[in-house]
């Protein structure tokens, strides 16, 4: 499976959370704006390989999974482009 870089802009993002609804993993944090939570989805168990960073207005998060194809839907779906989804490694 491949590993996978996600990053959420928070200053870019205004909270239509058209993410949330691809990918569960993305949620609503305390202001109103959406962040990510690997343990948030009630189906998938985290594995407890994923990494979570928050720098300033940046979160960054790493996943080894196989929900790849449910992060790029969730970017694509995103309207103000907040979201970059990368793959860093096999």
């Amino acid at each position: 499976m491949p590993e996978y870089e996600v990053t959420l802009e928070k200053a870019t993002c205004d909270g239509i959370f058209a993410c949330l609804t691809r990918d569960p993993r993305f949620v609503e944090d305390d202001d109103g704006l959406a962040t990510i939570d690997p343990d948030a989805d009630p189906v998938y168990d985290a594995t407890g390989e994923e990494t979570v960073t928050v720098e300033d207005d940046r979160i960054v998060a790493t996943f080894d999974d196989d929900r790849l194809e449910d992060t790029k839907q969730a970017a694509e779906a995103c309207p103000v482009n907040a979201i970059e989804v990368r793959e860093v490694g096999e």
